[in-house]
């Protein structure tokens, strides 16, 4: 898929924390004012001569991700920003949140598709039967480039949910089979649909609403009497794209119980709830993180626990505070220390206690 502008609203809470909901359009705001796209491009747009952060797919990709990532680099970083004279940001937990979610969503929310292959798909999975770019189809189906869904992959997969027995019933009148669907595949046709000169102008968005409203909703619309025992939702990583979810909602939605429409603002909810509920289970151990604490010599300027006790709190920090701590572990002539995402994991075990 093109170059993307998402809005995609995760909130990762913690336990023992409130949640922070954060927003990739305020995070690709954030990515712009704190000048990070002066190093690091997005999706090919060559400015500087750091990595470009969404050809990662295929990585796991979550907030402790960003934080490990975020330490190991951040003295390299700092150096570069001063021999740039850029001042280094100082993030808040929220703008922290707010960048996870546009890396998160540049990452994962279609940008590995691939729009020949995407063509290819369109045809092979019988799409085309029915669904014209420029004109409504011989059965009155919209034409593609009048989809709203194009631009909201939440709206997207609410179509795919309450229209696939209708879609499935004029497949079986054509003697067409009814194909399934790979993230891989979606993501190629969200592609090839994006890169046509009717639609390549326009900005996809997903925008997940409230994880704890859309967790009372998840029940009240029957959700948690289907998907419970070895069949719950959410778990960690089950979603790990916007196309991960279509196709979850196309493929089963032959098995799946429509029992009440679902309205568009109802989908943003019930996503939010099953994609931040992904990131919310950090597995990580008090006992280690407390030897850690030590080990990583972390204790020696921190007399008493850091606060920072989820992702976004530990991102913030090491904005906020991480070139003074640079500098105190220069003076003492220590070195700066590495932390892999699972001593990441225990830090942050260790904290919350």
């Amino acid at each position: 898929m093109s170059q993307q502008c998402l809005v995609f609203l995760i909130a990762a809470a913690l336990p023992a924390a409130a949640s922070i909901q954060g927003d990739s359009t305020r995070g690709a705001s954030v990515f712009e004012q704190q000048m990070c796209a002066t190093c690091h491009p997005i999706g090919g747009v060559r400015r500087g001569s750091g990595p470009d952060l969404s050809k990662m797919a295929g990585k796991a990709f979550t907030p402790v991700t960003l934080v490990a990532g975020l330490w190991n680099h951040a003295p390299a970083m700092w150096t570069a920003m001063a021999s740039a004279d850029v001042a280094a940001p100082k993030l808040t937990p929220q703008q922290s949140a707010d960048l996870f979610a546009y890396l998160f969503v540049t990452r994962f929310g279609g940008g590995p598709g691939d729009s020949v292959r995407g063509r290819k798909t369109f045809v092979s999975k019988s799409c085309a039967e029915c669904h014209n770019i420029t004109s409504p189809g011989a059965t009155g189906a919209a034409a593609v480039m009048k989809w709203e869904s194009l631009v909201d992959v939440i709206e997207l997969s609410r179509q795919l949910w309450m229209h696939s027995p209708q879609m499935r019933q004029a497949a079986a009148a054509k003697g067409v089979k009814f194909q399934d669907i790979s993230a891989h595949e979606m993501a190629d046709m969200l592609a090839y649909l994006k890169s046509l000169p009717q639609t390549k102008s326009l900005q996809t968005k997903l925008a997940p609403a409230s994880a704890e409203t859309g967790e009372t909703l998840f029940k009240v619309k029957g959700c948690a009497g289907c998907h419970q025992g070895a069949n719950a939702l959410p778990k960690g990583g089950t979603f790990k794209s916007a196309a991960d979810f279509a196709t979850s909602m196309w493929n089963h939605s032959a098995a799946m119980k429509q029992l009440a429409e679902l309205r568009p603002e109802e989908m943003t909810r019930l996503v939010g709830f099953l994609f931040s509920k992904q990131f919310e289970q950090i597995q990580g151990d008090a006992s280690r993180g407390e030897h850690l604490l030590n080990a990583k010599t972390c204790n020696g300027c921190h007399k008493k626990s850091p606060k920072a006790s989820t992702p976004y709190e530990m991102i913030s920090a090491v904005w906020v505070h991480g070139p003074a701590m640079k500098k105190a572990s220069a003076a003492k002539k220590a070195s700066w220390p590495k932390l892999t995402e699972a001593e990441v994991s225990d830090l942050m075990a260790a904290l919350r206690k």
